[in-house]
This record gives structure tokens, sequence and C-alpha cells, in this order.
């Protein structure tokens, strides 16, 4: 019997919400289709608040609001993290309608943050930061019947949040030891611009 997070159809139910509207910080992942938002469906979406409490939001297709998680994934008052938030972010943007802020992406802070290494996978960031190993397997699997899940799926996706917090923690000390913190934080706000260019279907305007 799954005990250790808590599965929900299409939104929040309020007594969730309001629970997660107290925490200073929350953990978010997305899991989809594919990887183009305009393509592929938004089919799960993991909420997680630290203390072992991890809820997963089935989308079911065709939803295109949900007010409790909006309600929370905008809130100036907790800030989400996520790990690759750039992708994160264009599903629930396009999909649900979800502007998210404030944000803080775990794989920028990696990348910013743990310069002695090109290994900044989520698999990678959690076992050196805190010991824990990830199991992977399901990553690349179906997840569009979103309301016949395995067993396997959800705990991978429950995972994929339940460690994200205390990666944040650590990177954050080491990114105010090496004096990026600033910087780091210029990149979040940074977010939501490429997230809209990413929607327009522009390539990288940076470039030459």
């Amino acid at each position: 019997m799954l005990t250790d997070f808590q599965i929900f159809d299409d939104d929040l139910p309020a007594a969730a919400l309001a629970e997660y509207l107290q925490a200073r910080v929350l953990a978010v992942d997305t899991e989809t289709m594919g990887l183009l938002p305009r393509r592929d469906r938004l089919c799960l979406v993991q909420v997680g608040n630290g203390l072992e409490q991890v809820s997963l939001v089935r989308i079911g297709r065709g939803l295109s609001c949900a007010p409790h998680l909006q309600e929370l994934l905008t809130s100036p008052d907790v800030l989400k993290i996520f790990h690759f938030a750039r992708f994160d972010l264009a599903m629930l943007r396009y999909h649900l309608g979800i502007v998210v802020q404030p944000v803080f992406c775990t794989k920028i802070a990696s990348k910013l943050a743990r310069t002695y290494t090109p290994r900044h996978g989520l698999k990678d960031v959690v076992a050196e930061l805190t010991g824990q190993e990830l199991d992977k397997s399901a990553q690349s699997s179906d997840w569009g019947a979103a309301f016949k899940l395995s067993e396997g799926q959800l705990r991978y996706a429950a995972n994929d949040v339940r460690y994200l917090i205390p990666v944040y923690e650590k990177l954050k000390d080491m990114l105010a030891r090496e004096e990026r913190l600033d910087l780091a934080e210029h990149c979040f706000a940074h977010l939501e611009t490429l997230v809209q260019l990413d929607l327009l279907g522009y390539e990288d305007v940076f470039s030459h």
C-alpha cells in the first residue's frame, strides 16, 4: 500500500493547499509525455514540503486550469524549488496558465556552485549532496495514462521532489560561500523571460 505520498486528481484539495501555503519553501516537479510544451501533454505535478509530505496531482487530458495549484505556485511567500526549472515552468505556463514565482533552480545553482564537476543531473546532485541514490528507471516511461500509473512510476515521481529541499539548502550555502548567490538569483529572475522565448519558438537570441 502506498503510504508516503498522496495522489489527487486535477488539482490539490483545499486542505493540502492550506498546509502547503504555510511552508517557506516547496519542491516542485512535473512529468510529461515529452519535451515540447506545445506538442506534449503535462501529466503529473508533484509538490513536496521536505517533511515527508508529497502530493502527486494527476492532470487529466484537456485540463487547462487548476486554481489551487495556481494559488500555491504563484504565492509570493513560498519559494518553489525545481531542478531544471526552465522546462517545468514552460509546461506549467503553457498547459495550466501558471506563471510560477518565486523560483530557485537547483540545476542552475549546481552549475554555478559545483564547478569541479560536469555532472549536474538530479541523480548526481542528490547523490553527492544528500547521499541518497535515486532510481531513474521510470524516467522515460509513458506518463500519459495519468490515472493508471504504476507504483514504480508514482514512487519515481515522488522521489524527484523528496530530496530537492535539502539539495537547495546545501547549494544555497555553497553559492553564498563562493560569493555567487546574487548571480544565481539574477539567473532565476531571468527564467521567466527564457520561458516566454521558448514558448514562442525562439532559439538562443544571445548567440552571434
